[in-house]
């Protein structure tokens, strides 16, 4: 069983919450780490929310999200809009910031789509290096690739990692999105101290959604545990996220999906 005092609630999870409402709740439930969303924070004011945090001795296990390299807008955009993600994630002290790449794109370029991938993550790497933030690649199922993310296994995000060859750039290992995939092991083991961030969420069956489907662990059918303690090898002491996409979950009252996950995380 992982130790409790890593639990870290996604803020996703409990989506009618604004930020202050979110903190009190973990601070209410005895959760001492949060993953904030950017929009979240934006809504808030920064300077706010950073004193919301600190007001609840909360520590900020990651930032959600940026990159979309492969978007369909402005370069400059783009560009933009991670620069401010990357200041958030600095001022609010977030161990790391997820990086999603985006989509196919409207050309149907796959190739083209992870290459534009690598060179947005490298540019962005030198602004988040400067910043003294961490970047941690997210791989996504590949049912989301043509509309999110390119970049659908573990060994691919390590790719890139690779080719970046800066330790601004980590992976992230989210259960939800590598679960399925035969190679996970090896990809964990391989990756070692590269994991810099780890969220949690179970597969239901059916699955109602292929972005909206995530469960409370226990609600499906990953074994947990055993990519918890494939994690833990490497060395990760980090907070684990529990981080859920759902609309069931997010119609219940917020205090009865955090007395859940609290009961349900010793199956993590």
């Amino acid at each position: 069983m992982a130790d409790p005092s890593r639990l870290s609630l996604n803020q996703i999870t409990v989506l009618s919450w604004d930020l202050a409402r979110a903190v009190r709740g973990c601070a209410e439930h005895g959760i001492g780490s949060v993953g904030v969303w950017i929009d979240k924070v934006e809504e808030a004011g920064l300077a706010q929310a950073v004193r919301l945090l600190r007001d609840h001795d909360l520590e900020v296990s990651s930032v959600c999200r940026a990159g979309f390299f492969t978007d369909d807008r402005p370069a400059a955009t783009i560009r933009a809009e991670n620069a401010r993600a990357v200041e958030i994630a600095h001022e609010v002290g977030a161990a790391c910031l997820y990086i999603v790449c985006g989509g196919l794109g409207p050309d149907r370029d796959l190739a083209g789509a992870r290459s534009r991938s690598l060179e947005g993550l490298r540019d962005l790497a030198d602004l988040a290096g400067a910043a003294g933030v961490r970047l941690a690649l997210e791989p996504l199922h590949p049912m989301m690739c043509a509309d999110r993310g390119v970049v659908v296994t573990l060994d691919q995000a390590l790719d890139l990692v690779d080719e970046i060859g800066d330790d601004t750039v980590g992976v992230a290992v989210d259960t939800y999105n590598v679960w399925w995939d035969p190679r996970l092991g090896g990809a964990i083991e391989r990756a070692g101290d590269r994991v810099i961030g780890y969220q949690v969420c179970d597969w239901l069956v059916p699955q109602p959604h292929p972005t909206f489907g995530r469960g409370i662990p226990g609600d499906g059918v990953i074994d947990l545990r055993s990519v918890t303690t494939a994690v833990e090898a490497t060395g990760f002491t980090g907070a684990i996220e529990v981080e859920i996409f759902n609309e069931d979950v997010w119609a219940t009252d917020p205090d009865d999906v955090l007395t859940a996950i609290r009961s349900s995380f010793e199956l993590v």
